[in-house]
């Protein structure tokens, strides 16, 4: 946890910003697997954790800015409670050490907000991403889940997003904390890998070091020979000799600070000679990007300068033809490069996406949705701050392949006999995070290999 006065000046800023009404702020509750008891790893809510510190289940506040009160609600702990989890702070406790003096009965919400609701008061509240935020609207406000995400209060969520899309250096400390933690699980994962191994081993070990540095996982481990399909989580398969293996892993800290970073590596110690290309060309991307990073510049620019290094390569190759610049301007591109080239990361891997992308990665801009773009994340200009991934691939998907080929999609750039020859190569990519500086960029955390030199020495 912060000191106290972290908090204070986040709540006291959020308050200059929305200016007016009452700010309604849902914590998260325990969730059961199968059955009551026996529950999910519990995970506070991000902007919860942002203002009020609190990281415990059943709670809920509000901060009314008309009336500056500041107030966290809660039921304490019974005898019943203590024998299972043990002696915990109380709630006034909590609050108290993140500035907070008033606080309520769980029930006492409802009655607050009826109150406010009679006086035809302003309540404002933050997009529902779980079933039971959108119970508690319903319950709270009358507040239809149908209805729920659709009416919340743009003001409130522009207010969150424009404190928490610029890193603090306090934050900035947590977030390489975790980012170390996460270089470690793939240098773990680049030392251990063996044909004859099971993908699922090499996730096993990865998360056994994030939860061994004190934290948990910032989203599933990816752990695939099949790197084609973009968020694999199936771990069944068995490493071989001629695959590669790509990880996309990250850690959470303990204070809910996220790492997240992609690799890519021959299962043997060395590439074959057309995964050394195909890597080499994605890497080139994944540098040229990175020269581009600086405040002024927009993203969605710096992603079109990672696709057009791609598509170069591929020309090079004879997978592309034509016009380039017509090319990506059309989204040919993209039967190689169909995912987004970064997003912003903090307390959440994807930081704030349940506030909505169009408010946190475009500043409002509508998004394209152009196939390949549309799955772009961030597109805003850049700002010093801002903490975001560099993360190109190149990804031969056979059923997209078959598709565009069938359509007869951009066949003046694309020469489909020569992607037919790749059809079984999979995919591949890596992933870096930077902090966008005053003048430039800042790699976090410590590098893990990346140049195809320095890849095959770990595997050695």
């Amino acid at each position: 946890m912060f000191t106290k006065e972290t908090y204070q000046k986040r709540r006291d800023l959020l308050k200059k910003q929305v200016n007016s009404g009452i700010l309604l702020f849902l914590g998260n509750d325990e969730c059961g697997m199968n059955y009551t008891d026996n529950t999910y790893h519990y995970r506070q809510d991000s902007t919860f954790l942002y203002f009020f510190g609190s990281d415990y289940a059943g709670l809920n506040a509000i901060i009314d800015i008309d009336e500056n009160r500041e107030i966290i609600f809660g039921d304490e702990l019974t005898i019943d409670h203590i024998v299972w989890m043990g002696t915990q702070p109380t709630i006034k406790e909590k609050s108290a050490a993140v500035g907070i003096n008033e606080t309520a009965p769980a029930a006492d919400l409802k009655s607050y907000l009826e109150k406010a609701v009679k006086q035809n008061r302003t309540i404002h509240y933050l997009p529902p991403y779980r079933p039971e935020h959108q119970i508690k609207l319903f319950d709270l406000l009358q507040v239809h889940p149908n209805i729920a995400a659709k009416n919340a209060s743009v003001k409130f969520i522009n207010a969150v997003v424009n404190q928490r899309n610029y890193k603090s250096t306090e934050e900035i400390i947590q977030i390489e904390d975790a980012v170390n933690i996460t270089a470690d699980m793939h240098l773990a994962a680049m030392k251990m890998a063996k044909p004859g191994m099971k993908e699922s081993e090499i996730a096993a070990a990865v998360q056994e070091i994030a939860i061994g540095a004190g934290g948990q996982l910032s989203f599933p481990v990816i752990a695939t020979i099949n790197g084609q399909t973009l968020h694999n989580h199936y771990h069944g398969n068995t490493l071989k000799s001629g695959d590669m293996m790509l990880i996309d892993c990250g850690a959470e800290n303990s204070m809910h600070y996220a790492g997240d970073m992609s690799s890519t590596f021959p299962v043997d110690k060395t590439f074959t000679q057309r995964q050394r290309e195909i890597y080499q060309i994605a890497l080139n991307s994944h540098e040229a990007a990175i020269a581009e990073l600086r405040p002024g510049v927009k993203f969605k620019d710096v992603h079109l300068k990672a696709a057009r290094t791609i598509a170069e390569g591929m020309k090079d190759m004879g997978f592309m033809k034509g016009n380039l610049d017509d090319a990506i301007e059309q989204g040919a591109h993209a039967l190689f490069f169909q995912c987004g080239l970064g997003h912003m990361m903090g307390m959440d891997v994807h930081d704030m996406e349940n506030l909505g992308e169009v408010y946190v990665g475009y500043n409002g801009e509508a998004k394209s949705t152009q196939f390949g773009l549309k799955s772009l994340r961030l597109g805003r200009e850049l700002e010093p701050g801002f903490v975001l991934t560099i993360e190109p691939g190149i990804y031969f998907i056979p059923e997209l392949i078959d598709m565009w080929k069938a359509e007869k999609r951009f066949t003046d750039f694309i020469n489909y006999d020569k992607v037919e020859e790749y059809k079984d190569f999979g995919g591949l990519r890596n992933e870096e995070d930077f902090l966008i500086t005053e003048n430039g960029a800042r790699l976090l955390g410590k590098p893990i290999p990346k140049t195809i030199e320095e890849v095959e020495a770990q595997r050695s």
